[in-house]
C-alpha cells in the first residue's frame, strides 16, 4: 500500500495572508523539507509566490511539489463570488505550472486538487462543533452554495484538470453529519470528490472511521488532525469559536489525542487506499516556533505505525 504524506502552511498558522503574525514562506518551506516531507499545500493565496516561476524555484530549492490547493471562503455569497471564480482560475493555473505531487493513486482522482471549503458566516464560526445549536442555512442559500460550488469545480476539472474536493470544516456551513449526507446528494462525484478531515469529523461530533466507510466512494483526499480531548470538550463546553479554539491548543500533534490512528491505517489498508494524505495542525501563528518539532513527530508517529 502506497499512501504519500505532505503537510500544509496552516501547520504553521497561515490561515489568513493579512495576519500579522505569519512567519515566512521561506521558514514553512524549509521546515516541511527538514522534518521530511515531499509535498505541501498551497495554502491561501497570496501567501506563497503567486508568479508561477518564482512559485516553481522556491519549491525547487527545497524539494517540495504542490498536492493542492484551498479556497477557504463564503462560500454563499453572491456579491462575492466573482472573486472566487478569479481565485480558482489563479489557484489552478499555478497547481498545473508549479513541480505536481506523485500522482500514484488507487480508485480516487490523483493530485493535485483544489480543496473548497466554505468558511465566513460568523454564527457558525462562533458554534463550531455544536450541531443542536448552529444555525443551518435557509434552503435557499444552501442550493446558492452548491450552485457556487459545481461552477467552481467545473473550472478546475474541465479547464485545468485539477480534481475539486469538498471539504467539511468546522465553523463553515458544511460541517454537521446532516449537512454532509445532503451534500453527497446535491453534488455528484463526477463534479467533485470529498477530502473528508479526521479532525474535523471528530470537531464536529462524527466518528471518523464510520464516516471515512459510509463515504468511501466519494473521496479522493484525506486530511489528518489530531484533536486534544480535554482542551475540546473545554471549548465545546464555553462554546468558543474554532480559532480561538486552535489557538487555545485543541490541535495537537497526531498520536497525543483521541484520533486511534492505527485503527485508521488498518481500514486505509483493508481499503487499498494509494492516495494523498496531508497531515495539518492549525495554531496561532504566534505558536509557530513549535512547529518543525509538532509536524516531524507527526510524520514519524504515522511511520511508527505503519504509513
Amino acid at each position: 500500500m502506497t499512501i504519500l504524506i505532505a503537510n500544509a502552511p496552516c501547520s504553521w498558522g497561515v490561515d489568513d495572508p493579512s495576519n500579522p503574525w505569519l512567519p515566512s514562506w521561506q521558514k514553512v518551506l524549509h521546515e516541511a523539507a527538514l522534518a521530511g516531507y515531499k509535498s505541501i499545500e498551497l495554502g491561501p493565496w497570496g501567501y506563497l509566490p503567486i508568479q508561477a516561476d518564482e512559485l516553481t524555484a522556491a519549491l525547487n530549492q527545497h524539494q517540495l511539489s504542490l498536492v493542492a490547493g484551498t479556497i477557504f471562503d463564503d462560500l454563499v455569497s453572491e456579491a462575492h463570488f466573482p472573486a472566487l471564480v478569479k481565485l480558482t482560475h489563479d489557484i489552478c493555473r499555478n497547481l498545473k505550472a508549479a513541480p505536481g505531487a506523485e500522482k500514484t493513486h488507487g480508485e480516487n482522482k490523483p493530485a493535485p486538487y483544489l480543496v473548497i471549503i466554505d468558511f465566513g458566516n460568523p454564527a457558525r464560526a462562533a458554534l463550531a462543533g455544536q450541531p443542536a445549536k448552529a444555525p443551518r442555512l435557509s434552503s435557499a442559500d444552501w442550493q446558492t452554495m452548491m450552485k457556487h460550488i459545481v461552477i467552481l469545480s467545473d473550472i478546475a476539472w474541465k479547464e485545468y484538470g485539477v480534481r475539486p474536493v469538498i471539504h467539511p470544516h468546522a465553523g463553515g456551513c458544511i460541517e454537521y453529519e446532516d449537512e454532509l449526507a445532503q451534500l453527497v446528494q446535491d453534488i455528484p462525484h463526477s463534479v467533485a470528490g470529498l477530502c473528508l478531515d479526521t479532525g474535523h469529523l471528530y470537531y464536529s461530533g462524527m466518528n471518523p472511521i464510520a464516516a471515512l466507510d459510509k463515504y468511501w466512494d466519494r473521496i479522493d483526499y484525506l486530511h489528518f488532525k489530531d484533536i486534544n480531548a480535554q482542551i475540546w470538550q473545554e471549548v465545546i463546553a464555553e462554546e468558543v469559536d474554532f480559532f480561538s479554539a486552535c489557538a487555545r491548543g485543541v490541535m495537537c500533534p497526531l498520536g497525543s489525542g483521541a484520533i486511534d490512528y492505527p485503527q485508521i491505517y488498518q481500514f486505509l489498508r483493508q481499503r487499498h487506499y494509494r492516495g494523498w494524505i496531508t497531515i495539518e495542525q492549525e495554531r496561532d501563528p504566534r505558536n509557530a516556533d513549535t512547529s518543525l518539532r509538532d509536524v516531524t513527530a507527526s510524520l514519524r508517529y504515522l511511520q511508527s505505525v505503519g504509513f
